[in-house]
């Protein structure tokens, strides 16, 4: 009975911690919200800044910064009529390490993928030479 929880454990444990990356890169998917995500890593800006170069309504990018801010990838406040938004940094950390361990791997199999090449090579040219 352990063997079976233990599992179930581990698995409840990674879909927890893969949602708020889900939620993040499907954030991220979207090029009108790398755009917003992009003007914002320059300094806070108004939700009405962020909508000047975009061609869209004021409500569309309302709807594109609410997405952001689920994703935590962006925290907005409101001050009288102004709401203005600012990246979250801290957020970003998170898919960094994700894809940090996803190129960390890649380049170790790349690597035993190259030095298994080299082989084949070697050999194929001592074989020639015999």
């Amino acid at each position: 009975m352990l063997a079976m929880s233990c599992p179930a454990v581990i698995l409840k444990h990674m879909l927890n911690q893969s949602a708020p990356l889900d939620r993040m890169f499907q954030a991220l998917a979207d090029p009108t919200r790398r755009a917003v995500v992009a003007r914002l890593c320059r300094g806070p800006a108004s939700v009405s800044e962020l909508a000047k170069p975009l061609d869209m309504t004021l409500s569309a990018v309302v709807q594109h910064l609410t997405v952001l801010e689920a994703s935590g990838l962006v925290r907005s406040e409101k001050a009288g009529r102004v709401r203005t938004c600012r990246i979250v940094p801290k957020a970003m950390s998170l898919a960094e390490r994700w894809l940090a361990e996803r190129r960390a791997n890649w380049e170790i199999r790349l690597d035993r993928l190259g030095e298994y090449l080299a082989e084949q090579v070697e050999k194929s040219d001592h074989e020639r030479k015999s």
